[in-house]
């Protein structure tokens, strides 16, 4: 029996649209697995802060990566994230990570280092729902379907402060909006692969729409544009 035909859908926009949550749903009503490349940065912002590399050496971050070994261990749903075999999954998300990783995603080398290894995923994984903010515009300008996630910052803001809180971890209202609105700025002022709405993608503002409501949507849209023989039935999909 042969393969099945590869299935690319990305998922960009900015930090706290929910875009790791509706990628994960989204990809288990559809039959596909997903790629959470955020978590990738991450990875290497624990990096500078645990191992003591400069955030703003972009060199000395990939390589450092590349010597421990950046994996993700696609037996697990969603996917857990190694480097060098200790699990970051849980780690990636704590505060001190969201104050350095947009100066690591600055850096042109580690942006470089890290594209590759999505297109590999990709390679190897080519029914992929993958979530970032660089995927429909620069990763996989090509995919099936692109998606553009947006909302406007307070929602954001508050969803995330939820969100952390739901997780016992403390979250300041302010704060979270503050640098949310930072993030925004360099995401989008950066040299190397800003965060923009790729070409041909459906842009979907998530502000007044719940989670079951925005994956509802995403799937209707997909399923517009994708022969039906390439996905998950929608009898037999995960609802979630």
């Amino acid at each position: 029996m042969s393969a099945p035909e590869g299935v690319i859908v990305t998922m960009d926009g900015p930090a706290g649209t929910g875009k790791s949550t509706v990628a994960l749903k989204l990809a288990q009503r559809l039959g596909l697995e997903m790629l959470d490349t955020g978590a990738m940065y991450r990875a290497a912002a624990v990096v500078a802060i645990d191992e003591g590399v400069a955030a703003d050496d972009g060199e000395a971050l990939a390589a450092r990566i590349a010597e421990e070994g950046l994996v993700f261990d696609w037996s697990q749903r969603p996917p857990r994230l190694l480097l060098g075999g200790r699990d970051l999954t849980e780690r990636i998300r704590d505060q001190d990570v969201n104050t350095v990783v947009s100066i690591v995603a600055r850096q042109a080398p580690l942006r470089e280092a890290l594209v590759r290894a999505q297109r590999e995923i990709g390679h190897r994984h080519p029914r992929l729902v993958t979530e970032g903010r660089d995927q429909g515009s620069v990763v996989f300008p090509d995919a099936a379907v692109r998606f553009y996630l947006d909302a406007h910052p307070e929602v954001r803001a508050r969803r995330r402060v939820e969100q952390m809180r739901s997780q016992g971890r403390p979250a300041d209202y302010e704060a979270v909006l503050r640098a949310i609105q930072q993030r925004d700025l360099l995401d989008e002022t950066r040299t190397d692969g800003p965060l923009v709405c790729p070409a041909e993608a459906q842009r979907i503002d998530t502000s007044l729409l719940t989670l079951p409501q925005v994956v509802d949507e995403l799937e209707r849209r997909v399923r517009a544009r994708v022969p039906a023989g390439l996905l998950a039935s929608p009898c037999a999909a995960v609802r979630a």
